[in-house]
């Protein structure tokens, strides 16, 4: 009876890892930009300049400098807001001395204009912008995992959240299936042809167990309301009216119709409220004051805690104090059990939590969740030819060919249309209308390409020469962006901006594995037809 069990677990973990694998896999690459989608959009956006060196200074002068500037440029806005400089854990978690506000709204409006600058924290002198060129950026790519492109963003949404739901079940079938899950994971046997796919699959699959089960369930979790929105409408109703009282109750938002009075500089010492946070709060530093004045309340100051590092995404810390007298003011800062579950899950999925070795951790997991739906593609078709090898001689039909070029074009073809979106990037003209969305249609236009020249190619001929195209591809983005920009390795490792070095280099090492692969695949081959 258990191994009856468990051969339906195999039958159940091989159709739907087959059915949704194509699916997946666009998910887990799109998904895994996202841990690097700021640094993505850096790099695809040379027109800025490179980071400069934060400089900590006394809270109090960036206060003096930040308060004298809002009066300048927001004099009767209804918020201010001042960003305290701050030298992170790594490159990507920085923070730059900086005000925003948000002025009155106009008649008939719910909001405000906003508006905000960075400054430097010893001479208050405002940094003057520089415009970027227009881009999807890193957010292009990371929003397609969950939204896909091309369609309606509600029906993108139930198609991932069904595959989603179906990889788990994979996830969960493939453990029970394999009763030597751990035994093979030390186990890779090279050139054995099916064997040493399934060998591959195993141990990528079981190196990263954890976050692939992580990924799928948070994924779930935290869209919940979208996949099953029952109870929220009944609750508080389907209308946009109702579902922003939703929203404001969850996130404690001031409602819409509250009544402000523009902002001024407050009375009491700033500088005390922030040693009483700091006092409270510990490690965690205060990033942000924020100045209202609510008619009903009065004018106020809140104290809020840098969040950055902690799982409770959403709901910095924050403490509250009357701008006249100084004393703190109670006020509703508790997060309800069903809002940290939730924060939990969206800064576990989404790695924001992360220093920069934990978020290269997450990007190298999500490369083996790419490895992992790849290599169970093509263990598919391997086994299945060479079953109907065994078993009639010749070649498989139609089907068994649809599937093993949809995995070509989708295992390579789909990084290959990655990397054409990056040279969109850099050689599409700067004042094209729309640039970001041609950037993106280059990406799916090389795809289908690569789709086709799978169709009209041999099997494996198709599969090395697409790998030569990613090699090729992925190999000059470096030179390329030397070509194009003065933003190259010769400029950002000297100065030691490793976010922009970091992706060139990136692109080399992703042109080194293709090369790998290809390699080993002619090599192995090769071998068998001197066999043969």
């Amino acid at each position: 009876m258990k191994e009856g069990f468990r051969q339906s677990m195999a039958w159940l973990h091989t159709w739907v890892g087959l059915l949704v694998g194509w699916v997946l896999f666009f998910v887990f690459v799109t998904g895994t930009m996202g841990y690097v989608n700021a640094e993505i959009t850096r790099w695809m956006q040379p027109e800025l300049p490179l980071p400069k060196k934060v400089v900590e200074v006394p809270s109090a002068q960036v206060l003096k400098l930040g308060l004298d500037r809002l009066e300048q440029v927001a004099p009767d806005a209804r918020m201010w807001s001042i960003t305290l400089p701050h030298r992170g854990l790594a490159e990507r978690t920085d923070r730059e001395a900086g005000i925003a506000w948000e002025d009155m709204p106009r008649p008939g409006l719910e909001r405000g204009r906003r508006g905000n600058e960075n400054f430097d924290p010893v001479t208050g002198v405002p940094d003057q912008p520089v415009e970027g060129r227009e881009t999807g950026g890193g957010w292009e790519l990371y929003e397609m995992h969950y939204a896909l492109h091309y369609i309606d963003y509600d029906v993108a949404f139930r198609i991932v959240g069904v595959c989603t739901m179906f990889m788990l079940l994979a996830i969960v079938s493939g453990v029970i299936t394999h009763k030597k899950i751990f035994k093979d994971f030390f186990t890779f046997r090279p050139g054995k042809g099916q064997r040493s796919w399934l060998d591959a699959h195993n141990l990528v699959s079981v190196m990263a167990l954890p976050f692939f089960l992580m990924i799928t369930y948070s994924g779930l979790v935290f869209f919940a309301f979208q996949y099953m929105p029952t109870v929220k409408d009944t609750l508080y109703g389907s209308s946009e009216k109702q579902l922003r009282q939703l929203y404001d109750e969850l996130f404690k938002r001031d409602p819409v119709d509250k009544v402000f009075e523009p902002v001024r500089r407050p009375a009491a010492s700033v500088e005390d409220m922030i040693a009483t946070a700091q006092a409270a709060w510990g490690k965690v530093p205060v990033a942000t004051v924020m100045l209202r004045h609510p008619v009903a309340e009065g004018p106020y100051v809140e104290i809020i805690g840098d969040y950055s590092t902690t799982l409770n995404r959403g709901f910095p810390p924050k403490l509250r104090f009357d701008a006249v007298t100084g004393e703190p003011v109670e006020f509703d800062n508790e997060t309800n059990a069903s809002m940290l579950t939730r924060n939990v899950m969206l800064a576990l999925h989404e790695g924001h939590f992360a220093g920069w070795w934990l978020r290269w951790l997450y990007f190298l997991s999500g490369v083996l969740g790419c490895a992992m739906i790849g290599t169970g593609l093509v263990l598919w078709t391997v086994k299945r030819r060479n079953n109907y090898l065994g078993k009639h001689g010749g070649t498989p039909g139609f089907g068994h060919r649809l599937v093993e070029v949809l995995n070509v074009g989708t295992i390579v073809g789909l990084p290959v249309a990655v990397a054409a979106y990056f040279w969109a990037n850099r050689l599409l003209p700067i004042e094209m209308a729309d640039r970001g969305e041609w950037e993106m249609h280059c990406l799916f236009a090389a795809w289908g390409w690569m789709f086709i020249y799978a169709g009209l190619r041999p099997l494996k001929r198709s599969w090395l020469e697409s790998l030569y195209i990613a090699v090729a591809v992925f190999g000059l983005i470096p030179v390329l962006n030397f070509l194009t920009t003065d933003k190259h390795l010769g400029v950002t490792l000297p100065h030691g901006d490793w976010v922009l070095a970091g992706f060139d280099l990136t692109m080399l090492a992703f042109a080194a594995a293709f090369a790998y692969i290809a390699h080993k695949l002619k090599k192995r081959w090769l071998k068998q037809e001197g066999k043969a």
